[in-house]
């Protein structure tokens, strides 16, 4: 086989432009030749336009590895959403999203669609690496059979595979790419050295080569259903201590004294990974004939946990007088976590969702969201400031943005508004009740 990774000839694909394959592209391209590819015109236009609507990218990065291309066409990164521009590659690296349906059953669509256009691109002795997260054996099971069938190439004779998980945090400006450690694998014992080699050469924290493909897989998605369950356990503790009368937060702050407890909080369980990857084990397990026990009840528990906000809000806003229908709530914040854009999955529509139920008119604040996004997304209103002279019966802090610190909370909480603080970092003294 080829020494493909040698940097002078390796030229990398990496398909899907979001929050994983971004910065991805931007960090190969500083040492190899890249394209960053996207079915979304509009969004590699933004990106040749040097502009980054997730606030992901190193944004000097990508003009360095940008301008590197311009100087030496063999060289850097570049933009396309043309996928004849694909055919000339030898890596390619899938980095597209894994949903669920509305029956939480996984959508594998992006993946075998990405498949699809590969087996159409790819050349004898290319390597296709998956990163979107997915269960155990859907590489070798699920994507490699369609790139056969299109190509007309033998999976490890033709062309190889391996997976390497991402572990992108969106928001997180420490724990960024390269700072964090990546698991590696491969089809073949060659083919997964190549890979460890080509990831080891950005990674600066190092890389785990896995024993199998399988391997790979199974440890990304163990890793995001631990923490679904670890949550869930906490917030199935915080409607039980609610019933008690005492607060969650407080209960965990004296557990944590003992040095081997963990400090899990309670709150909203969504996002790109947390709330989709358990129910992609859940599915692969029942079609083996196993059915998961904890995984799933630990979903039911964070599933419930935004309809409890509302209603618990509805109990406080009772208990001051105020009349329900026609009642006004703001809610601040409605990405899946502080300070980021990202609205995946987020839990926090349902909150709104479930007040409009009861005849409440709600607002949505939100400075880090696009409207439009949003809109389209979930149908749902937002505004990136507050109307001060505008009275609200219940005001609900969702996301601790950072723009929300010094947000006036003593105000309204001595106008007679509930306030109710999902994330338990309002001034206790202004709360009328939190997670």
């Amino acid at each position: 086989m080829l020494n493909i990774f040698n940097k002078f000839m390796t030229k990398i694909a990496v398909i899907g432009l979001g929050y994983v394959g971004l910065p991805l592209a931007i960090e190969f391209g500083k040492k190899y030749h890249v394209i960053g590819f996207d079915i979304n015109k509009t969004r590699v236009e933004e990106l040749q336009n040097g502009k980054d609507h997730t606030l992901e990218a190193d944004l000097e990065g990508m003009e360095q590895a940008v301008k590197l291309h311009e100087a030496n066409p063999d060289k850097g990164l570049s933009f396309s959403y043309d996928e004849n521009d694909l055919k000339s590659c030898t890596v390619y690296i899938v980095t597209v999203p894994t949903p669920i349906d509305r029956f939480n059953t996984p959508d594998l669509r992006p993946l075998v669609s990405a498949s699809e256009m590969l087996g159409r691109a790819i050349s004898k002795n290319d390597i296709v690496i998956y990163e979107s997260t997915t269960y155990p054996g859907c590489t070798e099971e699920d994507c490699v059979p369609v790139i056969e069938r299109i190509s007309g190439l033998k999976f490890n004779v033709d062309f190889f595979a391996g997976y390497s998980p991402e572990r992108i945090n969106p928001g997180d400006k420490v724990n960024t790419l390269t700072s964090i450690k990546k698991v590696t694998s491969g089809s073949t014992p060659e083919v997964a050295d190549k890979i460890d080699n080509l990831y080891r050469s950005i990674i600066t924290a190092g890389t785990h080569k896995a024993p199998s493909i399988k391997v790979a897989e199974a440890s990304k998605i163990i890793e995001n259903a631990q923490r679904d369950i670890n949550i869930s356990f906490v917030n199935e503790l915080a409607l039980i201590f609610d019933r008690m009368g005492i607060d969650t937060n407080d209960v965990i702050e004296a557990a944590g004294t003992k040095w081997n407890f963990l400090k899990y909080r309670p709150g909203l369980v969504g996002g790109h990974c947390i709330s989709v990857d358990p129910y992609y084990l859940a599915k692969k397990a029942e079609i083996l004939g196993y059915i998961p026990q904890v995984i799933l009840s630990g979903r039911q528990v964070n599933n419930c946990i935004a309809p409890f906000i509302a209603n618990k809000v509805l109990k406080l806003m009772i208990r001051k007088d105020h009349k329900i229908k026609g009642a006004r709530v703001l809610i601040l914040g409605v990405t899946f976590k502080e300070n980021c854009p990202d609205i995946r999955n987020t839990k926090v529509v349902d909150i709104y969702h479930e007040l409009c139920g009861f005849g409440i008119e709600a607002d949505i604040c939100d400075p880090w969201v696009d409207a439009e996004e949003l809109k389209h997304e979930y149908g749902v209103p937002v505004m990136k400031t507050v109307d001060v002279n505008k009275k609200y019966e219940a005001i609900i802090l969702a996301v601790a943005h950072e723009e929300f610190k010094t947000f006036d909370f003593e105000k309204y909480y001595n106008q007679k508004t509930v306030i109710f603080d999902v994330k338990a970092v309002v001034n206790r003294q202004w709360v009328d009740g939190r997670l």
